[in-house]
């Protein structure tokens, strides 16, 4: 391939890159717009990017209409705690299945990826009836167990490749120096797994932070239901939107999530890294 060649496929895919992250920003840049448009720029038929008016009266709307604040403290603790306890409970699993390749452990990770493709309506019954046999219904606690089996076979499955990352030649080694396998598994291998175990975490608490049909379900009282569920109480009967609130709103929720993901970006890309190589 000649040098004049490579130039346009590469440039080739930098407009590609471009194109895709425009695609994505597209729906994030319009509703800060939103957020920030007075209700006359939000009725006008010739919409601006840029706000000619900002204004913070959406935001002051949505916080006066809808308890903003309680939902969000009740997603943060859903999301957290799910996040914290799915991997704490996968880690060991994960070391488990990845170290010892039986039978069992292929098929549970069989199982791990089917489990998946089930549809939450096909789920949404039996946990039901098992939350309600457990006094759980329309607490965040059984909001947090259904969250943490939801998360539990993707995080599970996540880690398998992160530990199959970690050389078993460094185990060995300290083996041979004396460590049990209780300090070869803190000192040795957890340092190694830490990159891959902070995204495990960061996927499963954005996937309970985004969560909205078993909160819907499972929560009935106003003061226990999450911020997605909340924002839905911006629709009026009829399905007409209070555009203006519902986009403030909606900005507010998805700061915690971009948050997250810039203060442990390093950590993530390390560990996806590790994770893609296989021992």
């Amino acid at each position: 391939m000649s040098m004049r060649t490579k130039r346009s496929v590469r440039a080739g895919q930098y407009v590609a890159l471009l194109c895709y992250l425009v695609f994505l920003a597209f729906p994030f840049l319009w509703l800060i717009s939103t957020a920030f448009k007075p209700a006359q720029e939000l009725g006008s038929l010739h919409p601006t990017w840029i706000p000619e008016h900002p204004t913070l009266d959406n935001f002051r709307q949505a916080f006066d209409e809808q308890p903003l604040l309680r939902a969000t403290a009740n997603s943060l603790i859903a999301a957290l705690s799910a996040g914290l306890v799915a991997v704490l409970i996968a880690t060991p699993m994960a070391y488990v299945m990845a170290r010892h390749r039986t039978r069992l452990a292929t098929a549970a990770t069989g199982w791990v990826v089917v489990s998946q493709a089930f549809p939450f309506v096909l789920l949404i019954i039996p946990l039901f009836l098992v939350l309600k046999n457990l006094h759980l219904i329309n607490t965040l606690w059984g909001l947090i167990l259904v969250y943490v089996v939801w998360a539990l076979p993707f995080a599970l499955w996540m880690l398998v490749g992160y530990v199959r990352a970690v050389p078993r030649e460094l185990e060995e080694a300290a083996a041979v120096d004396g460590a049990g396998r209780l300090r070869t598994l803190i000192s040795v291998t957890a340092p190694l797994l830490a990159p891959g175990i902070v995204a495990t975490a960061l996927f499963a608490f954005i996937t309970a932070w985004n969560e909205f049909f078993f909160a819907l379900v499972l929560l009935k009282t106003p003061e226990k239901q999450t911020l997605p569920v909340v924002l839905t109480h911006f629709l009026g009967a009829e399905g007409a939107a209070d555009l203006g609130p519902l986009a403030a709103a909606a900005f507010l929720a998805t700061l915690p999530s971009l948050v997250l993901f810039a203060v442990i970006q390093r950590r993530i890309t390390g560990g996806m890294l590790a994770g893609a190589v296989k021992s």
